[in-house]
């Protein structure tokens, strides 16, 4: 990913999407309020529209913070959106996804994360990195999850997805209610 900080005097909106549409750019832009800057992204894809990187381009890893050694590490998510359904159905699962946002780790040792571009809640066991759920998404969860317990007991994770931008894709809050025999 390439991110560049623009003075926000020197920064024009509108001549700069012109500019990006004449030119077949799709940079993504925040004005990054109460900042003097505007942030500009760009994903780097190569011709075939994946990362410009060796695959794996994603994955959650598990370290051990007394130690700092990796305790386990996993594929995480699916770069098929990049690519077209023909390139799609050759991309092994062990590439993984670009990811932007974090897990959420629950007392009862479940992680939950949504980074990946695939469209899925994850949720991984802690100690072995084991896959125990995924839940379908509108979109790709680009933020951190979060997690809620209401009076009742009932506990619910959260998370915003979509986030607009260079994607051009909806917005959401998705929550999903955790089962009384799972862990919490």
């Amino acid at each position: 990913m390439r991110m560049q900080l623009i003075p926000r005097e020197q920064f024009n909106h509108e001549q700069a999407m012109t500019e990006d549409r004449r030119l077949g750019r799709d940079y993504e832009y925040n004005g990054m309020p109460g900042t003097p800057y505007v942030m500009r992204r760009r994903i780097l894809l190569s011709p075939s529209r994946l990362p410009c990187t060796p695959p794996p381009f994603g994955t959650l890893v598990a370290i051990d913070l007394k130690t700092g050694g990796r305790l386990w590490e996993v594929p995480l998510g699916s770069p098929a959106r990049l690519v077209s359904a023909e390139q799609a159905a050759k991309i092994p699962a062990e590439w993984g996804s670009p990811s932007l946002g974090g897990p959420i780790v629950t007392a009862g040792g479940v992680v939950f994360i949504g980074a990946a571009l695939d469209r899925w809640l994850h949720a991984y066991d802690i100690e072995t990195g084991r896959e125990l759920w995924r839940g379908p998404l509108p979109e790709s969860g680009k933020a951190t999850p979060m997690t809620y317990r209401l009076a009742s007991g009932a506990q619910f994770v959260a998370i915003a997805v979509g986030g607009g931008g260079a994607w051009g894709v909806g917005d959401y809050v998705v929550a999903f209610r955790l089962a009384t025999a799972a862990k919490p």
